[in-house]
């Protein structure tokens, strides 16, 4: 034993500096290696951008994306005031080089050079570097143009003068590293939102994306007039709105507190935080603030206008955000996220400074536009009602439904592993493709869940017709989660739950109606990356005895071009019950042979705003959306 021990000494300890501990665990930095960590390293690169802009000086941000054999390259420029150059005598290099190969440096710690910023450990372009194949990064600064290379942390070349330049900001140019990334590939609806909510947060700031991607030419601008007004439209679209906009500022010493909100007549709250531009999905301090705020602020005018009755002691802060969308920005020195990926806001002295700022001016527009107050007091009355309503009517559905049960319902084929990280569960649509599915799966770690028809719509349906629907509840039950207060994402029984739908219009209304259920009522399993949706093939191409597959129009167009003048039977699938149990596994359920795309919150927000547009109760976003979008249309199943 003594031996040993022994063999634990200094000689065992192993120093990973810079670089190489960033490459050892990169997760620590980026939060995973998938596609989110892929889009973070992005994301670094922007914020230093946004921070200029922030601190006054930039005013343009262009992103542009292109494409290697082995995946992606970003590059990112700004016209702020450029990366310094010029030489730290402490380490005897370049400010350029120190900041791109050393962790925890930067001008954000004293809140000198920059008073609010995103970046706060000083590592977001080391670990750039250090998990990129390759970084460049171009300054202009004082005339000239420096440049210089770097690789997987290091330098490859020294920092050099390569021109005169008049102008001032810097460029960075990456591409991640595939030793590090299984798909180093940048999810452009993700980037998209985010360009966009930065325009929202800093108006008057110009954003260009331009995506030179899978052969072709994409370009999108991103801007701004109104801020946070803009970003409540935003978030309004489709939905049916009352009131104004309230539009409210505080600035309490170096912090700055700004938000917007506006009621509507769904029953969900829509709420996105930020602090110094980024995004805080965790919530925080300042989010707990808001909603302290506007629920003081609504029950002291029910106190105070005598419209208090028996009934209204028992309203809740959920109650007062029924149907509400709300902004809110907060910027401020010093911000204490939880982690490098910044979710979540944890300095204690925001809840106080965000409540009394929400309050003052919730409590002045309630005042001030007695018409738009008297809608929101009866939401809010109407709220309570239906919540009491609601939770009696499930405590009744439990009893008689199997939402509370632990049995597993009878259409569930399940699989023989009882290992959530392992086990997978295709939702599929219809019986025909469940029988499919379930002759073709492996039956060790994949479960088939068949769906009659459609989903019920619970955009629009009660709580009681959500726990009396068959469908949903089988859904549930097999997940076993349950829903609402209930709900447990650590109970899930599969980690990967797979949407696999027909390629056609039905299927995809299938999609979004599931989607809208998940981000609804069960958030959090995409905010795990626990959701996918399967990809089969819309076309079998036959040539002689020759079988391949196609994906999409372009798979096919790019077959036919490579062999010109052959014979080929094209077979379009309407279905997934039209391909035999062979054909299902290996073009859409094996793990070695498929394409999953998984669900991120982006995409069911995109579903739920086109949920809301097409099946609504508002027929005039739907008539535009039609109009604007029927040219786009290239084959309608009929």
């Amino acid at each position: 034993m003594a031996e040993l021990e022994d063999e634990y000494n200094a000689s065992k300890i192993v120093v990973l500096e810079g670089a190489q501990g960033v490459r050892k665990r990169p997760a620590m930095y980026i939060g995973s290696t998938g596609s989110g960590g892929v889009l973070h390293l992005l994301f670094e690169v922007f914020d230093n951008s946004v921070d200029e802009a922030l601190a006054g000086h930039a005013t343009h941000i262009e992103i542009r994306l292109t494409q290697s054999d082995t995946g992606d390259i970003a590059e990112v420029s700004d016209d702020g005031r450029g990366i310094p150059v010029d030489i730290m005598p402490k380490y005897g290099k370049s400010a350029l080089e120190v900041i791109m190969t050393t962790l925890h440096k930067g001008a954000k710690f004293e809140n000198e050079v920059y008073k609010i910023s995103g970046g706060l450990h000083g590592v977001g372009l080391t670990v750039v570097n250090a998990l990129s194949e390759f970084t460049e990064v171009t300054v202009r600064k004082g005339g000239k143009e420096y440049w210089q290379s770097f690789s997987r942390g290091l330098p490859t070349s020294p920092m050099k003068i390569v021109g005169d330049n008049p102008g001032a900001g810097t460029t960075t140019k990456f591409k991640p590293d595939p030793e590090i990334f299984a798909v180093p590939k940048f999810d452009s609806i993700s980037l998209k939102e985010r360009l966009l909510y930065t325009t929202f947060l800093n108006p008057g700031l110009r954003i260009t994306l331009t995506d030179d991607r899978s052969n072709s030419h994409e370009e999108q601008q991103f801007f701004s007039a109104n801020g946070v007004e803009d970003f409540v439209a935003y978030l309004n679209k489709g939905q049916e709105m009352f009131g104004n906009v309230l539009h409210g500022k505080k600035q309490e010493g170096s912090v700055a507190v700004e938000f917007a909100l506006q009621y509507t007549t769904s029953y969900e709250e829509r709420l996105e935080s930020f602090v110094n531009d980024i995004k805080t999905t965790g919530g925080g301090t300042h989010v707990v603030g808001f909603h302290s705020g506007l629920t003081r602020a609504v029950l002291n005018y029910i106190s105070k206008t005598g419209k208090a009755n028996s009934n209204s002691s028992k309203v809740t802060g959920e109650d007062t955000r029924e149907g509400l969308s709300a902004v809110l920005s907060v910027s401020m020195q010093n911000p204490e996220f939880e982690g490098q990926t910044k979710e979540k806001l944890g300095n204690v002295e925001m809840k106080n400074i965000v409540e009394t700022a929400v309050y003052a001016a919730m409590s002045r527009y309630l005042e001030e536009h007695p018409a738009d107050a008297k809608r929101v007091i009866e939401k809010v009355m109407t709220a309570m009602t239906a919540r009491e309503s609601a939770k009696h009517a499930r405590e009744l559905a439990r009893k008689r439904s199997i939402f509370g049960s632990s049995v597993l319902p009878g259409k569930l084929s399940d699989c023989i592993l009882d290992d959530p990280d392992k086990a997978e569960l295709f939702i599929v649509e219809g019986e025909s493709a469940g029988g499919s599915s379930k002759q073709g799966r492996d039956k060790n770690i994949q479960a088939i869940l068949p769906l009659k028809g459609k989903i019920l719509n619970v955009e629009k349906a009660s709580d009681e017709k959500i726990f009396e629907n068959i469908e949903l509840n089988a859904l549930v039950t097999a997940l076993d989660t349950g829903i609402r207060e209930n709900f447990n994402a650590d109970k899930v029984r599969y980690k990967k739950i797979i949407i696999m739908s027909d390629a056609d219009v039905d299927g995809s209304h299938i999609r979004t109606l599931l989607l809208t259920f998940f981000y609804r009522f069960m958030k959090k399993l995409i905010d795990l990356g626990y959701v996918y949706i399967a990809q089969p093939p819309l076309y079998k191409v036959s040539i002689g005895k020759e079988v391949s597959y196609c994906y999409n129009d372009d798979e096919l167009d790019t077959v036919r071009k490579a062999r010109p003048g052959a014979k080929m039977d094209v077979q379009r699938y309407k279905g997934l019950g039209e391909m035999n149990p062979e054909q299902l596994w290996e073009t859409t359920m094996s793990p070695e042979g498929r394409v999953l795309k998984q669900v991120s919150i982006a995409d069911a927000e995109k579903a739920n705003l086109l949920f809301t547009v097409l099946m609504g109760v508002e027929v005039a976003p739907r008539r535009k959306f039609l109009e604007e979008h029927a040219g786009d249309v290239e084959f309608l199943d009929i």
